[in-house]
């Protein structure tokens, strides 16, 4: 059942954002611009102190919730779900082992447990490094969200293309796009058609049958590879994908100048802050 839900989740989700980048608010704003307002977003959030990377967050959250109207529901559940897999590092990045002779002396720190001669334990350094690189990790997902949410991959492949990118990388990245609707959707039916049968119940049948359905969705991925194939070589395909030319479209001067504005404050604050630190 949960594996179930997983898919169906996985599904709706994949369906609700590539809607969302066709009907949000910025739809009209030039990719371009969206794209590298983002990645300068980006490439400060990484380098900044956590002070600038929490305004950068809230920024973000403003552009997407209000500008874009992008449901904040949908927002955070986006930032949420990918910090997931910091969470699953947590573990690794906090907890320390010692000897436990050399761990008596520890004052800023809290011991977990002892086994045999080793001891776990978590130092106050390491959980402000983890906090630290769970806002810088926020502030990032917020920029690369915010350009998901608001650019469709359409807009995206052009500007990859205006930006010279290998036209090899983009034809499996427009073929692995255009499958992965189609994958999600034969997943989906299959899992429901093994659980209509009786399927999918009991830890051990449930393996067996996850098995079984991965094998068929190979099946199917190869032979629905094959039927694109020859669909279009049928077409003329001569190893080359055309994609549609790049259509720059209008930025308006609010967005413009806010977002100078704001770049070109968070570079002084974020200035000052290093300045302060050299003292």
């Amino acid at each position: 059942m949960v594996q179930g839900q997983s898919l169906q989740i996985q599904n709706v989700m994949i369906k609700l954002i590539d809607t969302l980048s066709y009907t949000n608010k910025l739809r009209s704003v030039s990719p371009m611009w969206k794209s590298g307002f983002a990645a300068s977003l980006l490439v400060l959030s990484y380098l900044a102190h956590p002070v600038i990377q929490l305004l950068i967050m809230g920024w973000m959250f403003l552009w997407a919730t209000q500008y874009a109207q992008v449901p904040v529901k949908v927002y955070s559940l986006l930032i949420g779900a990918s910090c997931l897999f910091y969470a699953a590092s947590l573990p690794a990045l906090v907890i320390e082992f010692s000897a436990t002779d050399s761990v008596t002396a520890l004052t800023n720190g809290i011991t977990l447990f002892t086994f045999a001669q080793w001891t776990a334990y978590v130092t106050e350094a390491g959980m402000y490094q983890a906090f630290g690189l769970l806002i810088r990790i926020i502030a990032c997902l917020s920029c690369i969200t915010f350009l998901m949410l608001t650019t469709s991959m359409s807009d995206l492949f052009q500007v990859m293309k205006k930006l010279r990118v290998p036209s090899l990388v983009l034809e499996l990245m427009l073929i692995m796009y255009r499958f992965l609707f189609v994958l999600s959707d034969t997943a989906q039916q299959m899992y429901t058609a093994q659980r209509a049968r009786g399927g999918q119940t009991g830890f051990d049948r449930r393996l067996k049958d996850t098995a079984i359905l991965i094998v068929r969705l190979f099946g199917k991925t190869m032979q629905r590879s094959k039927s694109l194939s020859h669909g279009l070589i049928a077409r003329g395909f001569t190893q080359d994908i055309q994609l549609a030319p790049y259509q720059a479209g209008p930025v308006p001067l609010r967005y413009v100048w806010e977002s100078r504005i704001g770049v070109t404050l968070l570079l002084l604050f974020e200035l000052g802050l290093r300045w302060r630190d050299m003292i």
